[in-house]
């Protein structure tokens, strides 16, 4: 497989990198290791994780995924060497009390206690690519859509975050750094104070990139081209809404039920992903991608995969299954007239999933 620069870093990545958001909920830690050594194997040596995964975060399983690629680390001797890796530190708190006890800031030093918690789970002496989570302001996110200024807080300055940042880099804990979900001005500014101060500069931003979020296209393109900073695609699959198994009656795959994170947790449902607007677009392009003769889920990984936009696209799967799956779409080509389509479509019914 192919590798790609990822932004000004010394980093070469593969185009497809393993998200591991499933490990410790949906997938056991057994079928974990498999799954890792399984990407390994077909060249997918990208892997990215975050001290609050699994995903729907919740107490009991905080910080279940780092552990368990830790382990998948001692246990194969080499492994580590092997693999460019991934995770992220937690923004400000949502209402999740057992992360940094709530705090609703980002300072820099629980930025740097946060780091060498993750080293320690992960069993690890560095990280390759150390991101903010999310925002550390007010800031549209998460099926957010407008910006309000009467929400402005006090918080820790992009200075204040890229200092803590360099702490990590100066420890060799981090060799380079990243943001994620972010906005064109929050890139922006980091990338103008971390040149201003002499600080390290992000070199990637990990954003929803799917055909039912196409957010980045409004602008944040043009930035993260203009800076050179890379684009990591979360959720090329809409959260599964673009494999087909939602498109039964009331939302639901009527051969499995059960499975899928939408239909499994109330959480997910009330999210962007599980709208009923978000439902309807997925139905809607599904069903181009069964007319040109490809399954939903080739036609929406193609599209990440091939797009000038994106570095990397990261998969999340709960099967080997799904693992060649998503990695054998790497092969399929979008002629121009279905892209035109797609467009077509998107014209139609913009963003549901913003």
């Amino acid at each position: 497989m192919e590798r790609r620069p990822l932004g000004i870093s010394t980093l070469n990545v593969a185009p497809i990198c393993l998200g591991t958001m499933t490990f410790g909920e949906q997938v056991g830690a057994g079928d974990a290791h498999h799954i890792l050594d399984h990407a390994l194997s077909r060249g997918v040596d990208f892997i990215d994780t975050a001290e609050m995964y699994p995903v729907p975060t919740r107490r009991e399983t905080y910080s279940r995924t780092e552990s368990i690629i830790g382990d998948w680390f001692a246990a194969r001797p080499g492994a580590r060497d092997r693999v460019v890796l991934a995770t992220k530190v937690a923004g400000p708190s949502r209402n999740m009390d057992w992360v940094r006890n709530g705090s609703r800031n980002l300072t820099k030093s629980e930025m740097v206690q946060a780091c060498d918690d993750s080293l320690r789970r992960l069993r690890t002496d560095r990280i390759d690519l150390y991101q903010i989570h999310w925002p550390n302001r007010n800031v549209p996110m998460f099926g957010g859509i407008y910006f309000d200024p009467s929400k402005d807080e006090d918080f820790s300055s992009v200075q204040e975050q890229l200092e803590g940042m360099a702490t990590l880099v100066k420890a060799g804990k981090v060799r380079h750094v990243g943001v994620s979900n972010e906005t064109p001005w929050g890139v922006c500014e980091f990338v103008r104070v971390a040149e201003a101060q002499g600080l390290p500069r992000i070199v990637s931003v990990q954003n929803p990139y799917t055909l039912v979020n196409r957010t980045a296209d409004n602008g944040l393109d043009e930035t993260l081209h203009r800076t050179s900073v890379s684009l990591l695609a979360y959720s090329p699959l809409g959260f599964g809404t673009l494999t087909g198994k939602y498109d039964g009656p009331g939302g639901v795959d009527p051969a499995h039920p059960e499975v899928g994170r939408i239909a499994r947790f109330e959480t997910m449902r009330k999210q962007r992903w599980g709208r009923p607007e978000t439902l309807a677009a997925a139905r809607r392009y599904n069903a181009l991608a069964v007319r040109h003769g490809m399954t939903p889920a080739q036609m929406a990984l193609s599209f990440c995969y091939r797009n000038w936009r994106v570095a990397s696209t990261i998969i999340g799967v709960t099967s080997i299954a799904q693992l060649d799956q998503n990695i054998d779409a790497w092969g399929t080509v979008l002629p121009p007239e279905l892209l035109a389509a797609i467009d077509a479509v998107r014209w139609e019914i913009r963003d549901p999933a913003q």
